[in-house]
């Protein structure tokens, strides 16, 4: 078990490697040095879990935060520009690695795979089904400063959709998910889910690119692949660690 949880968090290492380059090549093209403090620092925090000691995770991101903010001070480019650059090398530590590393640590819980199974469940057929709603029935724009083309009825058919996919897995694989859970991840994981892809937009139209990246052919880079996810791994964590009975 051990050993397939840290292959787990080998691929999020990776992932969070290539997320991280695509937001340092829309936020901070000129920065490699901090690129690299970044990957390790994400690799490294996405790992802690293993250890069992959550005073270790705030501690390794106090210890980051002085690295970023030193790294930072002394390799000024132009002062005026300094504290948005910070903000933004932050803000690439703390929505990818910080919010992958959720994954691992939902991973180690009783059940973990199967609720890893649940949040793939959970933002494929929301996205799917918002995808489906949306072009024939979405007549009301749900943001459209941030996203022109969704719909707040694609938006409820994927809460449908989601619903659809946790029922899925109750019935299926984990009948330890209790009819409760279902419709309660389901909803507020879904609604997350969208949020995180919102979230995701709004940077990308702030920084002027379509996409985060060309890793995967026609589908953009691995943060347009991830955004729900990102935000969906922590809610789900906390929703298991406070709320799931199993």
């Amino acid at each position: 078990m051990k050993g397939g949880a840290l292959l787990f968090a080998a691929l999020l290492a990776l992932l969070s490697a290539i997320g991280t380059v695509e937001f340092y090549r829309m936020a901070l093209p000129t920065r490699k040095l901090e690129l690299w403090l970044a990957i390790v620092a994400g690799s490294l925090l996405i790992f802690i879990p293993f250890a069992g000691d959550d005073k270790l995770i705030l501690s390794a991101i106090w210890l980051f935060f002085i690295c970023f903010a030193l790294l930072f001070l002394f390799r000024i480019r132009t002062i005026e520009a300094a504290a948005q650059e910070v903000a933004f090398a932050l803000l690439a530590f703390f929505y990818i690695p910080f919010l992958l590393m959720h994954l691992v640590q939902l991973r180690l819980t009783p059940f973990g795979i199967e609720w890893l199974f649940v949040i793939m469940l959970i933002v494929m057929t929301n996205d799917s089904a918002a995808y489906y709603t949306g072009s024939a029935f979405g007549k009301h724009r749900l943001y459209p400063l941030v996203s022109p083309k969704k719909s707040i009825e694609g938006a409820v058919g994927g809460l449908i959709g989601s619903l659809g996919g946790t029922l899925l897995a109750k019935f299926t694989f984990f009948s330890q998910l209790a009819f409760t859970d279902a419709v309660l991840t389901a909803l507020v994981v879904g609604t997350v889910g969208q949020a995180g892809d919102l979230f995701e937009s709004l940077l990308k139209r702030s920084f002027g690119v379509k996409d985060s990246g060309t890793i995967i052919p026609g589908h953009g880079g691995v943060l347009d692949r991830m955004d729900s996810i990102l935000f969906a791994a922590p809610i789900t964590y906390y929703y298991v660690l406070f709320f799931f009975k199993g």
